[in-house]
């Protein structure tokens, strides 16, 4: 017994050594506590870390991710889990940065296939659409970690309106990456707010001082301050011959299928926030189609009518 186990131990020595090796820690998109290097050498014989050790080597991160299409989507959502797992298997807390809508839906929805794992995520209020997830041990996650904060940027914005992108590139300028920072709620005259990580907070209230050519003022505010109203939303239906992104989307948004068509080849249309490549693209329930310079629609409840056409209720975001 006492040789069996001494095989055990070695060979899950040389296979989490060769985890950690494989894998250096180049990727900056997700905050860390921990060095992968310090992957546990010695793991110890239970049948929980066994487990852990095992699912890690084995690499089936491919088989939770199956039904995401997206590349990009992907490779982050495999990142997150390989994180997720790290924190289990040594019971501590471990955080992403802010991640992007379809990147965060898909986290969490694979986050849910592994055992002994608690999946916390945090986005400064309820509608927030970029967050940060924290994952743990449920033994160790016991209460949602302070890994976000909020910003008031104020200054004379009544004769010089600046849009969200004018606030984002201001905080971009300053050095700070997109990963870091969470939504923009602009508050109209009064300013915005923002959400960011905790940790560039007095940078950023020490380096930006201006948004456009609006002189500007930075005060960190509580969380429960953010000023956020839900967005005005109107709903109708339609019936088309087809589920069609080119068919559904040029009803909702009242423009032609042509010229939906072109926007579509020009990049300027996104489902659930990944750019649209392809005319045929087929829309479910839930999903989210987003024109530049048009605005947001989120596809209802689909139903097909007794001639085999699709019944469709679209909420356009006013």
């Amino acid at each position: 017994m006492a040789a069996t186990s001494f095989v055990a131990a070695s060979l899950l020595r040389r296979a989490a050594l060769g985890f950690a090796l494989s894998h250096p820690l180049k990727n900056n998109k997700l905050s860390y506590q921990s060095n992968l290097i310090s992957f546990p050498l010695t793991p110890r014989l239970t049948s929980s870390g066994l487990c852990h050790l095992a699912q890690a080597v084995k690499g089936d991160v491919a088989d939770l991710l199956k039904d995401v299409g997206d590349k990009t989507v992907f490779e982050e959502v495999k990142r997150t889990l390989e994180m997720a797992r790290r924190a289990s298997s040594r019971r501590e807390v471990l955080h992403t940065n802010f991640l992007t809508p379809p990147v965060m839906k898909e986290s969490m929805l694979a986050l849910t296939k592994l055992a002994d794992l608690k999946a916390v995520s945090q986005g400064g209020y309820p509608q927030a659409e970029r967050c940060r997830i924290s994952v743990g041990h449920p033994d160790v996650l016991t209460s949602d970690p302070d890994i976000i904060a909020a910003l008031s940027i104020t200054g004379n914005f009544g004769f010089q309106p600046c849009s969200h992108g004018d606030f984002l590139g201001a905080i971009l300028g300053t050095g700070i990456a997109r990963e870091k920072v969470g939504d923009v709620i602009l508050q109209g005259e009064k300013g915005a707010q923002v959400i960011i990580v905790p940790e560039l907070i007095d940078f950023l209230m020490t380096s930006l001082d201006k948004v456009g050519n609006v002189p500007v003022s930075l005060t960190k505010i509580p969380l429960i301050s953010i000023d956020y109203e839900p967005p005005s939303t109107k709903s109708f239906r339609t019936i088309e011959a087809s589920a069609r992104i080119d068919a559904i989307a040029s009803a909702g948004f009242k423009i032609s299928r042509s010229k939906l068509v072109d926007l579509i080849r020009n990049g300027d249309v996104r489902l659930n926030w990944t750019p649209v490549t392809k005319n045929g693209a087929t829309l479910k329930t839930g999903d989210i189609v987003s024109v530049r310079g048009k605005g947001r629609l989120k596809i209802g409840e689909i139903n097909t009518t007794r001639k085999g056409k699709f019944a469709i209720e679209l909420i356009r975001y006013l």
